[in-house]
């Protein structure tokens, strides 16, 4: 039985921020979270928690699921607006879980600004035109970024240029002044790297024997370990605050769209976080370990004519 849904009415203001309203409401869940309604047109997608918890960094796609040109926006929870960080015309991407630095108070984000994809760094205070490009190699591609705890060092995936297979996690640090770094073979394919908070290790995703599984590196690129097995795709992995747990999205192979999981950071067998009949992606943990930001969409499978929205769900105690 669906909630009873508070309204309000609101848009951008003159000096460009937006207001929302929270509402609390079920509409078809049984997991207690909440969606945040932001009155903003296009595909919301890519939750990144700010350092204290008060904002969120998210992907904007302003044509629907993954159809650009996308945005990165920043919201405040407590005020309730939000501004744009990010918009150029061309796609901006965040990955959910260590975009947002607390050291350097950097965004990082990949953007498909010519010639190709390539990483890009702005003051979490910053304004459109403040970005400051990152990395640059001719004939690659660098998607899905993640600061390092310290911020010194960035780890992306990259590809071929125009070659969407095969993704090498690689490191390179921020200053410079160093070569970059594949920490996964060329004959992978090993996307959406995110660092651990204590700096050891980095979370990803390699696709093997037709699927997603999730593995875990060393940041020096050794002692590579299988998380997760069993059927479906795992995908969107990133870490708790405290490093203990991993959150990431599934189907395994018996729902009929994707949910959010949790399992222990050694591996181990995986534990439902939500529960709904639709899709639930890209999750990020709060700061404080309270709340797990997500995107969601009432169908199974969001495409490029439809939408996900964010939603907001209570961490469990696993």
């Amino acid at each position: 039985m669906a909630a009873g849904t508070t309204t309000a009415s609101s848009g951008e203001s003159a000096t460009g921020r937006f207001s929302f309203v929270r509402v609390r409401v079920e509409e078809g869940r049984s997991d207690g979270a909440y969606k945040l309604q932001i009155p903003m047109t296009g595909s919301l997608q890519n939750p990144a928690w700010s350092p204290e918890g008060n904002e969120l960094l998210l992907t904007r796609f302003r044509n629907g699921y993954n159809e650009g040109p996308a945005d990165l926006v920043v919201f405040d929870l407590e005020d309730e607006s939000a501004r744009l960080l990010v918009a150029d015309g061309s796609d901006n991407v965040n990955l959910p879980g260590a975009s947002w630095n607390p050291v350097t108070r950097q965004v990082v984000f990949s953007s498909a600004r010519e010639p190709h994809d390539e990483i890009f760094l702005i003051a979490e205070n910053g304004v459109p035109g403040d970005e400051i490009q990152l990395t640059s190699r001719p004939g690659h591609m660098a998607y899905e970024p993640s600061l390092s705890p310290g911020g010194e060092r960035v780890v992306f995936e990259s590809h071929v240029l125009d070659v969407e297979t095969n993704g090498i996690i690689t490191s390179y640090k921020v200053d410079g002044s160093g070569a970059y770094e594949p920490l996964t073979g060329a004959s992978d394919d090993c996307r959406q790297p995110n660092w651990s908070p204590a700096g050891a290790y980095i979370v990803y995703q390699r696709w093997v024997g037709g699927q997603w599984d999730l593995w875990r590196i060393a940041t020096n690129g050794t002692s590579p370990l299988k998380l997760t097995s069993g059927a479906g795709d795992k995908t969107d992995a990133s870490f708790s605050p405290n490093g203990q747990w991993i959150i990431y999205s599934s189907d395994h192979g018996v729902l009929a769209g994707a949910n959010l999981y949790g399992l222990n950071a050694t591996g181990g067998p995986p534990q439902r976080v939500t529960f709904f009949g639709g899709y639930d992606g890209a999750p990020s943990w709060s700061p404080d370990g309270q709340r797990i930001a997500f995107e969601s969409y009432p169908g199974t499978d969001p495409d490029g004519s439809t939408g996900t929205a964010i939603w907001v769900i209570s961490a469990p105690i696993f």
